[in-house]
């Protein structure tokens, strides 16, 4: 290695890049900003060449540094490669995970997983982000999304997880108050409860019906504006308005399943389906050979396809 970077160098200057700031840089790797900064400094010193433009809130990179970055994560990505070429199925994973996922699902499903995975692979330090959106595609500051719905582009690969749909559900209270839809169109006379998330066009709700067979089959598709006195950004707090009794929710079964099965919440409209929330795990093409992101994929796939975890049973997929 070059007397004027090191390894350590390296691995540093990617986390500075995915931290955004200095300040926060120092606080993912437990050390004060003024060390981050001297060290920072220290590389700009040895390479005669300044990597980041400093400003109170923020930094962005030098050309210089866009450069720097692009050849820490190849070499850094050529190791683990060359890891897995030479230790293949017997290397233990180990090193840093960064993963993303939506508020509720990655509280319910994915926090208690990676809980069980450090178990059983101790080696590997986990950081994982909630977010109620999931991250632009092509955002380097993770190596892992699980997410819903249809992978966002090509250039990343999506390894499918799990089949699941969206329901239609309320409580029993609330049919008795108000009654039943027959129709999407019925729902026009009922309190809808909205969620703002991700891009999809807010409060308005997409229903397919199939008839016919083979040739013969026809698909029709209609959408219905929704009306409500709630909306929120956290679909746990929809479900808990659901369940009290406040209005009609559309929300994805592995979410309320449990409920229907014990009859706090009744289906409704099922002649009609909504568009699938397929569960996938994103993450970017270099990462193919690595040996921590298969595995922790592969553990979670496979939870996936035990009901007794409390994923999607197979009446989701």
């Amino acid at each position: 290695m070059s007397k004027l970077i090191s390894p350590a160098d390296l691995g540093f200057f990617m986390a500075l890049a995915n931290a955004g700031s200095l300040s926060a840089a120092a606080r993912e790797q437990g050390v004060s900003t003024a060390a981050v900064s001297r060290h920072l400094g220290l590389m700009e010193s040895r390479l005669g060449i300044p990597l980041v433009n400093r400003t109170t809130r923020r930094m962005s990179l030098t050309p210089e540094g866009e450069v720097y970055l692009e050849y820490a994560r190849k070499i850094t990505e050529d190791i683990e490669g060359l890891e897995t070429q030479l230790l293949g199925a017997t290397a233990a994973p180990q090193g840093l995970l960064r993963v993303n996922a939506t508020l509720g699902f990655g509280r319910s499903h994915i926090a208690p997983l990676i809980s069980q995975f450090t178990h059983k692979y101790p080696k590997v330090d986990i950081q994982l982000q909630l977010s109620v959106n999931p991250p632009p595609s092509g955002d380097d500051a993770f190596d892992i999304c699980f997410r819903f719905g249809n992978p966002p582009d090509s250039r990343s690969i999506a390894r499918f997880i799990a089949g699941n749909k969206r329901v239609v559900v309320a409580s029993p209270a609330y049919l008795k108050r108000h009654g039943e839809p027959q129709t999407p169109a019925d729902l026009n006379k009922h309190n809808c409860i909205g969620i703002r998330q991700g891009d999809e066009a807010y409060g308005l709700w997409r229903f397919t019906t199939t008839k016919g067979k083979g040739k013969s089959k026809v698909e029709s598709t209609q959408s219905v504006k929704i009306r409500g006195n709630l909306t929120t950004n956290d679909g746990g707090v929809a479900l808990n308005w659901a369940l009290d009794g406040h209005g009609v929710l559309l929300r994805a079964q592995w979410d309320v399943e449990k409920y229907l099965q014990s009859g706090k919440l009744v289906q409704l409209l099922t002649p009609y389906n909504s568009p699938d929330a397929d569960i996938y795990a994103i993450y970017a093409e270099r990462h193919r050979t690595s040996v921590r992101v298969k595995a922790l994929i592969d553990f979670v796939a496979a939870a996936f396809r035990r009901p007794e975890v409390g994923a999607p049973s197979s009446r989701a997929v």
